[in-house]
């Protein structure tokens, strides 16, 4: 596993074993520079085989909104959900950590959409919102994905949304730090 590049993935690295050690989430402070609090995901991936770009999915958790009061605070709770409480994964163990690629996505507002033509799954992520407040969202830039038809598919299957039921589309960008 080579070093993390960027601070956000060594934070979230980071957040992730201090949790694994102590059951406390970091508080890091603020850096001068840092943006403000915004929508943040955090996607644990396995290594990737050979050929592949992505490896296995080992955990994703996010908000489109921030609940922290600082960016750092944000991607330390969610980075720690995202190894802990992904329901459709086992919590991490100490030591899984550092085997893992971690990404870190910033996301920018969301705006609404009138159809599939207004999607491209290479820059931009999407919301389904369907009835009875049930939601699904896909992040931008996944590997596999490369039509608005598949990604919307998918975000409405997340939600359990039937194709045959009625939705609204959001569009957002996101900052994609590895």
């Amino acid at each position: 596993m080579s070093a993390d590049r960027h601070p956000f993935v060594a934070l979230a690295r980071e957040a992730i074993s201090y949790y694994l050690d102590t059951g406390e989430i970091l508080d890091p402070p603020s850096e001068p520079g840092d943006p403000p609090p915004r929508g943040v995901f955090v996607s644990l991936h396995e290594e990737p085989a050979p050929g592949q770009v992505e490896g296995p999915l080992r955990g994703c958790i996010g908000s489109t909104r921030p609940r922290e009061s600082s960016l750092r605070s944000e991607i330390a709770r969610l980075a720690v959900a995202a190894a802990t409480s992904d329901p459709r994964f086992a919590p991490l163990q100490p030591g899984e950590v550092d085997d893992l690629d971690v990404t870190v996505y910033l996301l920018g507002d969301a705006e609404p959409i009138d159809s599939l033509n207004d999607l491209d799954p290479s820059r931009y992520g999407v919301i389904v919102d369907g009835p009875g407040g049930r939601t699904g969202l896909l992040l931008p830039a996944i590997p596999g994905i490369s039509t608005a038809a598949e990604q919307v598919d998918i975000a409405r299957r997340k939600a359990s949304i039937s194709p045959n039921e009625p939705i609204t589309l959001s569009r957002f960008e996101a900052e994609i730090i590895r």
